[in-house]
């Protein structure tokens, strides 16, 4: 207004106006997922650490498929694991959590918005291990790997961290959300703030998606906004390791929901060992559903 003011007053001066600052474009990722469509994606996570100048990697290959069915006003996701793969080094290595994970579903009730509610049946996961694995120590860590509470703490995590603050909602180029995050690297875990700033859109074959970029936050900045605080004390104020750092990609279409890809590398040093974690999925089609 002051500068508008003393153009005004200058009778020689032409009145001009500045132009406006061009608005961010804003972006939208309604939670509509497809019906009567199977979701098939390739997962895969590769972690590797340097321990004692040696260096070992592991690598594990999995592809799933997923189905949304409208259930009591909101939706049940159920997602298979048909066939997955673990490699050690190099070399492929046998493992009957590949019988397990081929012989149940992981149902997970969703609200409309598309919040992550509950599991359903949880319990479905050890059924299948006593199936396959005799017990044992072995079985026992698996055990407590498929216990229901554990599975849907997992389960949770991974969907808040993918889609949480996101859906339903309008989206504006430069902005960010949060959501605190939990990575196992040997006998501890890493924990971090996924920091997600959103890029624009971006053409792919399963429709316009939004680009969001990836990073983590080892520690809450002394100006932190509230959404950022918030997220972490709803994850229970966990201790964030210092040092670690990631970077990333994800895609989500809009108009039908599709997670279309993800990539993410963490790096942190925890024991004196350095660890690479880089995790990734794509979406490689929806196909109808057989009846």
């Amino acid at each position: 207004m002051l500068s508008l003011t003393v153009t005004a007053c200058s009778h020689r001066a032409p009145l001009s106006v500045a132009p406006a600052e061009p608005r961010p474009a804003t972006v939208r990722l309604d939670f509509q997922p497809p019906v009567d469509r199977v979701l098939t994606e390739t997962q895969r996570s590769v972690r590797s650490v340097e321990r004692g100048g040696q260096a070992l990697r592991e690598e594990v290959e999995l592809t799933t498929r997923t189905r949304f069915t409208p259930s009591d006003g909101g939706w049940l996701l159920a997602q298979s694991v048909p066939s997955s793969r673990l490699w050690r080094n190099g070399q492929e290595v046998p493992t009957g959590v590949a019988d397990v994970l081929a012989r149940f579903t992981l149902q997970a009730w969703l609200a409309a918005d598309g919040t992550f509610v509950k599991l359903v049946e949880p319990e479905a996961a050890q059924e299948a291990l006593r199936q396959v694995v005799p017990g044992g120590s072995e079985a026992g860590v698996l055990e407590r790997f498929f216990e229901p509470e554990a599975l849907e703490a997992r389960a949770r995590r991974e969907w808040e961290v993918k889609f949480s603050g996101l859906l339903q909602r309008n989206l504006t180029e430069g902005q960010r959300s949060w959501a605190v995050d939990l990575v196992p690297m040997g006998d501890s875990q890493v924990a971090y703030v996924l920091e997600r700033t959103v890029q624009g859109t971006r053409g792919t074959p399963l429709g316009d998606a939004v680009v969001l970029s990836l990073r983590c936050l080892d520690a809450l900045p002394e100006d932190a906004p509230d959404a950022l605080t918030d997220a972490w004390v709803m994850a229970g104020r966990p201790e964030l390791t210092p040092g670690v750092a990631c970077e990333g990609e994800q895609l989500v279409a809009r108009g039908r929901f599709v997670p279309v890809s993800r990539q993410l590398t963490v790096r942190a040093t925890v024991a004196g060992e350095a660890w690479t974690v880089t995790t990734e999925s794509r979406a490689e089609g929806l196909q109808e559903e057989a009846r």
